[in-house]
C-alpha cells in the first residue's frame, strides 16, 4: 500500500500545483474557486477545477455535481486518488468557514483554502476536517 503524504506534521506539495491554484484563484477574485487535487502514488500530481455552483458564490463554494463525478472518473482512469478539496476565501483569511466545517464531505481528504485578501498576498493554508473540527496541517513546498 502506498503512504500517503497527508499526516499530522507536514503535506508535501509541489510548487507547480501550488502556483496552478493560486492563478485559478486570482482568475475569479471575487468569487470562491473551487475544485480537487489528484494524487498518484501519494504524491498530489492533478488538478480538477470544478465549477461553483452556490447560490452566493461570492461568499462560499459548492461543487458542480457532474463536473466532480467527471473529476473522479478522469481520476480513475489515470490510477489517482482524491487528495484534496481546494476553495478560495476571497474576502476573508485562509481558514475554515462555519460552513466549511458544516458542510465538508470527505474526511479522508485534505482542505486547501486559497486566500486572496492578505495585504495584497495569496496564501494556501491546508486542513483536516472533522464534524464542526479543523485542524490545520503544514504545507511544505517541494
Amino acid at each position: 500500500m502506498t503512504e500517503s503524504l497527508i499526516s499530522d506534521t507536514a503535506i508535501q506539495i509541489t510548487r507547480k500545483l501550488t502556483n496552478q491554484l493560486l492563478h485559478l484563484a486570482q482568475l475569479s477574485p471575487d468569487l470562491e474557486i473551487c475544485g480537487l487535487v489528484a494524487s498518484k502514488n501519494g504524491i498530489p500530481c492533478s488538478c480538477y477545477p470544478v465549477a461553483n455552483v452556490a447560490e452566493l458564490p461570492q461568499q462560499r463554494f459548492l461543487l458542480d455535481a457532474k463536473q466532480q463525478i467527471a473529476a473522479m472518473a478522469d481520476m480513475r482512469e489515470r490510477g489517482e486518488t482524491l487528495f484534496a478539496i481546494y476553495h478560495s476565501h476571497p474576502k476573508t483569511p485562509p481558514q475554515p468557514s462555519r460552513l466549511d466545517l458544516e458542510q465538508f464531505a470527505y474526511p479522508d481528504a485534505l482542505y486547501l483554502i486559497i486566500s486572496l485578501n492578505i495585504k495584497g498576498v495569496l496564501e494556501m493554508r491546508g486542513f483536516k476536517i472533522k464534524p464542526h473540527q479543523a485542524t490545520e496541517v503544514p504545507l511544505v513546498l517541494l
